[in-house]
């Protein structure tokens, strides 16, 4: 495999870091988390943004969190016609063989894949509507977000479509038969959250006002 090239050092460096002193410290729960297998409490479908670190904002431990990243944080509507679907393959997993009790959907401030669909529905990256584009179609499933922004500057309109990709992925959660039997069954909640970046601040779902809040 002549394309693949050695580790940078930083990064051996670091690893070697972590092993002498995280994991030596906690041999003993690794080691259990290895041999008994993982039994996550929740699920986190996060965005693949490095900015979004998961696991230090809930100060969670291995083994915690069952956690997905994508672009934006989105889950496609149930679309059973037998292709490659890697958020729905996570999120069957989580639900159905790990039976974990909550699942997440974390969106965030300055969301990079909420700017491109943003641009691109307001007819300003024409690149992202080529059908060849990943970006783009992926983004496609945030369209109806944008078709329903309400009136205001641009920053204003992408905060509420970083929302909007928040809702509409917790809606597309629910056309997935097993969540929503779960979920009928009491077995399973669902949450939504947005992450403000600068500020540190958590706002979570409301389910009757449907706004968001601060925790």
């Amino acid at each position: 495999m002549n394309h693949v090239r050695p580790l940078p050092s930083y990064l051996v460096q670091r690893y070697h870091g972590w092993k002498a002193t995280s994991y030596d410290e906690n041999k003993a729960w690794y080691r259990r988390l290895a041999d008994e297998g993982q039994r996550p409490r929740a699920m986190v479908i996060a965005c693949c943004d490095s900015r979004v670190h998961v696991t230090s904002i809930f100060g969670a431990e291995q083994g915690e969190f069952f956690i997905h990243r994508n672009i934006a944080n989105l889950v496609p509507p149930h679309l059973p016609d037998g292709q490659q679907h890697g958020t729905s393959a996570a999120v069957e997993y989580a639900v159905n063989a790990l039976k974990v009790s909550n699942v997440i959907v974390l969106g965030h401030s300055s969301c990079g894949g909420v700017q491109g669909c943003y641009d691109m529905c307001s007819g300003r990256a024409p690149e992202l509507d080529e059908k060849s584009s990943f970006i783009g179609r992926w983004m496609d499933i945030l369209r109806p977000g944008f078709e329903d922004l309400p009136e205001g500057d641009d920053d204003l309109r992408r905060t509420a479509l970083e929302q909007a990709a928040v809702r509409i992925s917790l809606d597309n959660l629910m056309t997935f038969p097993f969540v929503a039997e779960a979920v009928r069954q009491q077995q399973l909640s669902l949450h939504g959250l947005w992450a403000d970046i600068r500020e540190g601040g958590l706002h979570a779902l409301d389910p009757v006002t449907e706004q968001f809040k601060p925790l």
